[in-house]
């Protein structure tokens, strides 16, 4: 058994996690309950700590599944520009080895979520792959040849921050025109609050007023999706994945997103690319972390 823990911005997330994908038990906490007054490493220390003291079952080690850029190789927090005080710098792999005489494995939680999918999830079989997960971002993961892509250091797969319009608006990031400026479902309700005029309005609204044949709301769908189709072909270009696979809540609307979405790709692509390609929603939703974590450990220990 391999515990998988998942750290994200606001809780973490354990898991108890077979070799061949399952998930057998669970655990989760918070780690934002004092504004990270207590380090983000030490709250989940200790929940780590009592889910195995209840679960009292042996495990072989740990996979860690973790936001920000985690150096892969060292199990470091290389980046996370800025959204979480005191967690850059953050020693992953060296801190829970100490305190669990377990080995460690540590990686990125898009590039988990990405590995979780190609071995247990929508991907499943897939060698060579790609994974976009909308929300308040855009998060991405890379398979490359069945095993998660990390670049030189481990902080590949950013695919929110390449450049979608070259005079575009300012991103967080630093840069202009970022794909997950037009990409991201904050960006569809920014532009359906401009288009409206309505501050009141959220992504619920905007599919059930679509679906409902709004033709505003429909308008400003068409040109959100036809910035994802942009992005995602130019990555087809690049990648020549087997599958693209999108994750977030928004990928539960298949006829006003997920239909259009692979039409357009499968469209846009040069032919040959085109060849067997698949297009289609993720499929493990928050348990996507936690199987890549541990996978990414059993490949790596």
């Amino acid at each position: 058994m391999i515990l998988s823990i998942d750290i994200g911005g606001t809780a973490v997330k354990l898991g108890l996690v077979t070799r061949e994908g399952e998930i057998a038990a669970r655990h989760e906490a918070s780690v934002s309950f004092d504004g990270y007054k207590t380090p983000i490493l030490t709250t989940v220390i200790r929940e780590a700590r009592l889910f195995l003291e209840r679960e009292n079952t042996p495990v072989e080690g740990i996979g860690v599944s973790a936001t920000g850029q985690i150096d892969d190789r060292a199990g470091v927090v290389i980046g996370t520009n800025g959204k979480i005080p005191g967690y850059e710098g953050a020693r992953i792999r060296d801190e829970l080895e100490n305190a669990f005489g377990l080995p460690v494995r540590a990686l990125n939680d898009a590039n988990a979520a990405a590995l979780g999918e190609c071995f247990a999830g929508a991907g499943k079989g897939a060698q060579n792959a790609l994974m976009l997960t909308l929300g308040t971002g855009v998060g991405g993961g890379i398979v490359l040849g069945g095993r998660i892509f990390g670049g030189a250091r481990g902080i590949a797969g950013e695919l929110g921050h390449f450049t979608l319009y070259q005079d575009g608006a300012p991103c967080p990031c630093g840069k202009r025109g970022c794909f997950e400026n037009y990409a991201a479902t904050t960006a569809l309700v920014r532009a359906a609050k401009a288009a409206t005029g309505e501050e009141d309005i959220d992504g619920r609204v905007i599919f059930a007023r679509a679906a409902a044949g709004d033709a505003q709301m429909l308008a400003v769908l068409d040109r959100w999706i036809n910035d994802i189709a942009a992005g995602v072909t130019g990555l087809v270009h690049i990648f020549n994945p087997e599958v693209v696979l999108i994750g977030g809540g928004v990928s539960a609307q298949e006829e006003l997103l997920m239909k259009p979405l692979r039409e357009r790709v499968l469209k846009g692509v040069m032919p040959r690319f085109a060849e067997g390609l698949t297009i289609r929603r993720a499929a493990l939703g928050n348990d996507a972390g936690l199987i890549g974590a541990a996978r990414f450990f059993a490949e790596n220990s």
